[in-house]
C-alpha cells in the first residue's frame, strides 16, 4: 500500500539566490543555487512524524538535524540501513526524511523484490545508493535550483544486488542483457507508482547512471507525478 504525507494547502513558490560560502544553513561551503520557498515540507514531515509510521529499529536510526528547517536539511531526519524488515541492506545507509522512510520500504517490498524473483528467481539482499542527503544543486549546476536531495528528500538509485551474488548496475544494465533490461525497466516504471519523481537513464546523460526517486511536490496541488 502506497503511503503518503500530503498538505493541502500551498502557495506559489518564491526563489532566492542564496551563496553557498558559509550561508548554507547544514553545509560549510558549496555553490550558489536557487532555493525553493516550499511551505509543505516542514508541516508534511511533522505529519509523518506524529502518524509514528516510521519507528526507531535495528535498520531506521534518528540522527542529527541536517541544518533543518533552514536551506538544507530535514527537521528529525532517519538514517536507514535497510528496507522490508531489515532484508534488504541500503549500500550505503541513507539519510531522509520521516516521508521517504515509508515509500523506500513499500517500493523494495513491492517492486524490486517482486521483479527480482520474475526476471531472475532470486532474492534482492542490497540497493546500491549513489546519493541521499546532499546540500547541493540539481546536477550540482553553479545557480540551478536547490536538489531535493538537499531536503534529505531523494536518493539516486545505482544497482541492486541479488541472493546469488549476482550485481545489476544501473549503468550496464540499461543496455545489457533482456533480462537485466526487462528486470530495469520493470522497476524503473513501478517506481513511479511511489514517488513523485523518478528520473533513469531515458531522462539525459546525468542520469545514465541512476534511478533518481523523490517526493517532491509537483503541479498546482503538489500531486502531479514526473516519470522519464
Amino acid at each position: 500500500m502506497v503511503s503518503r504525507f500530503r498538505i493541502s494547502v500551498l502557495v506559489p513558490s518564491a526563489v532566492l539566490m542564496i551563496s553557498g560560502l558559509g550561508l548554507l544553513w547544514g553545509c560549510a561551503t558549496g555553490p550558489s543555487f536557487v532555493v525553493k520557498d516550499d511551505p509543505w515540507r516542514s508541516p508534511e514531515e511533522r505529519a509523518c512524524l506524529a502518524s509514528g509510521v516510521v519507528r526507531a529499529s535495528a535498520f531506521v536510526q534518528p540522527r542529527s538535524a541536517l541544518g533543518g528547517p533552514s536551506v538544507c536539511g530535514a527537521e528529525s531526519p532517519f538514517e536507514m540501513s535497510a528496507a522490508d524488515n531489515g532484508r534488504v541492506e541500503l549500500r550505503p545507509p541513507a539519510s531522509l526524511r520521516c516521508p521517504m522512510i515509508p515509500q523506500i520500504d513499500s517500493w523494495v517490498r513491492d517492486v524490486v523484490e517482486p521483479a527480482a524473483r520474475r526476471y531472475f528467481r532470486q532474492e534482492v539482499v542490497a540497493v546500491t545508493l549513489l546519493a541521499s542527503y546532499s546540500c547541493r544543486a540539481m546536477n550540482n549546476v553553479e545557480g540551478a535550483t536547490i536538489s531535493e536531495h538537499a531536503y534529505a528528500n531523494a536518493v539516486d538509485i545505482g544497482g541492486f544486488t541479488l541472493s546469488n551474488g549476482q550485481s545489476i548496475s544501473v549503468q550496464r544494465g540499461w543496455a545489457g542483457s533482456d533480462r537485466e533490461q526487462a528486470f530495469l525497466r520493470n522497476v524503473h516504471d513501478g517506481s513511479c507508482e511511489y514517488f513523485t519523481t523518478v528520473l533513469g537513464p531515458d531522462y539525459n546523460s546525468l542520469h545514465s547512471n541512476h534511478f533518481h526517486l523523490d517526493l517532491a511536490h509537483h503541479g498546482s496541488d503538489g500531486l502531479k507525478r514526473i516519470c522519464k
